[in-house]
């Protein structure tokens, strides 16, 4: 009897994870087309992710995950921006022409995002601008229940290696913005409100935002 204890166990487990797995599905991302204007600009930033060359396909969520993002309320740290307007930012448009993005000035900018209700999210999409290719310096994602972040902030995204935000140095690489954007896995992570930062970018000095997409469902 003993000997069949721990078969019987190794079943139960085999059982409870295939059914988890059966609870979860690929993440579904509507991209825009790819866009490409103007003459590159050479990009040399140290310790750059290799850029991406296809969509995310394997990327699992909880069935019934929703982007909680569209239509919802936006503010930034520069409430007028230089091109464009805030609600663009989860307005469902990610092409990268004229009229789709919004330009903020130069230096640390944040834009945040109201998601109504505390939530649990899995996963978050920026697109920062895809008609070219470069390189977004020191962004920094985050979640709280907090609108001011002054408490309960959690870091899911972090490429600040030199900590010139001062929210602490980060460990994840920069990479190249493109039209499949940047997918940022959050893993449950629970928030109302997500906020956003950058730093200038390897053309300009400006900070860009076409579209943030935040992947999640509401909290139980």
């Amino acid at each position: 009897m003993k000997s069949l204890l721990p078969k019987l166990t190794i079943a139960l487990m085999l059982t409870s994870v295939a059914a988890l797995a059966q609870d979860k599905v690929p993440l579904k991302i509507d991209l825009p087309k790819p866009l490409f204007v103007g003459t590159p600009v050479p990009i040399k930033v140290p310790n750059l992710e290799p850029e991406q060359k296809s969509a995310a396909t394997d990327f699992m969520v909880p069935t019934g995950t929703v982007n909680l993002a569209a239509g919802k309320k936006v503010t930034a740290s520069d409430s007028d921006p230089i091109i464009g307007t805030l609600d663009l930012i989860t307005d469902g448009d990610k092409e990268g022409d004229e009229g789709s993005w919004v330009e903020f000035a130069p230096g640390k900018q944040w834009v945040q995002i109201d998601l109504e209700k505390e939530s649990d999210i899995y996963a978050i999409c920026v697109w920062h601008y895809h008609s070219q290719k470069r390189v977004y310096f020191d962004v920094v994602v985050q979640i709280s229940d907090d609108p001011k972040f002054e408490k309960n902030v959690t870091t899911v995204y972090n490429n600040d290696a030199s900590n010139e935000l001062g929210l602490g140095a980060g460990k994840d690489r920069p990479y190249i913005e493109t039209y499949f954007g940047k997918l940022i896995d959050v893993n449950g992570v629970k928030g109302r409100y997500v906020r956003l930062y950058s730093k200038g970018n390897t053309t300009n000095k400006m900070n860009h935002y076409i579209e943030v997409e935040v992947y999640g469902k509401p909290a139980a």
